[in-house]
């Protein structure tokens, strides 16, 4: 994570390469493929009508990122994310998005905070009527304004690969009757802060979100929610 340049995204976005990397990485991050399995360069080039030599790029990137492991005269393997990554993840992700809402403080535009505020709204009224696929998809967006709104474009790409990488754990528990609604009243109560400008609330309680968020999954289970089936995940 990290060693991915953002204007290089861009570009490689539209290369075979690219194309290919950003697949089998949502792939794995969706739970396709189980851990230790085999990725075959001939399949995945024939799956995806391209040849060997993009899918053995995109593979060398994906092996950077810490998604598989590359055994020499024996071929890529998925490593994907363990339970130590996702609480690692987590606990950088409260330090930038407590950053990010300081920053949102300082830079959101009117537009951005109707957004916002629409959103919250939006959320409650879906919580009330039980709508959990509804909810975590306004979950989804919350973050997304958030990161916008801060004005650097460097913390909101870290923040939002972040966020991909935890996206599979995040559904499960995002699908409980208890933590859906929660979320949003801590999002309110970010979003009532960055709405008065106090800037050091913003961050402490945008920090508190996201280790509450992380000791939910402890509580619900991490370790069961890595246990199942991939089919679920979705």
């Amino acid at each position: 994570m990290g060693n991915y340049d953002v204007k290089q995204e861009v570009t490689d976005k539209y290369s075979l390469r690219g194309r290919v990397f950003h697949k089998l990485r949502e792939d794995i991050l969706s739970g396709k493929y189980r851990e230790h399995e085999e990725l075959k360069e001939v399949a995945i080039g024939e799956e995806m009508g391209v040849s060997r030599t993009p899918v053995r790029e995109a593979f060398r990137q994906l092996e950077l990122e810490g998604l598989i492991q590359i055994i020499p005269n024996k071929g890529a393997y998925v490593t994907g994310i363990t339970e130590k990554d996702v609480k690692d993840i987590y606990m950088i992700r409260s330090l930038l998005e407590g950053l990010c809402a300081r920053w949102a403080t300082e830079h959101i535009t009117k537009e951005q905070m109707e957004e916002m505020e629409e959103n919250v709204y939006l959320a409650k009224f879906h919580a009330e009527k039980g709508h959990l696929e509804q909810l975590a998809e306004l979950d989804n967006r919350f973050h997304d304004i958030l990161y916008e709104a801060c004005d650097s474009k460097i913390l909101e790409h870290q923040l939002k690969d972040f966020h991909q990488y935890v996206l599979r754990v995040r559904r499960k528990t995002l699908s409980s009757a208890n933590r859906g609604p929660q979320s949003n009243q801590e999002h309110e109560q970010i979003m009532e802060a960055i709405k008065a400008g106090d800037a050091a609330l913003a961050e402490q309680l945008a920090n508190r979100h996201m280790i509450n968020a992380y000791e939910n999954m402890v509580k619900k289970g991490l370790h069961e929610a890595y246990e199942k089936q991939p089919e679920e995940t979705k």
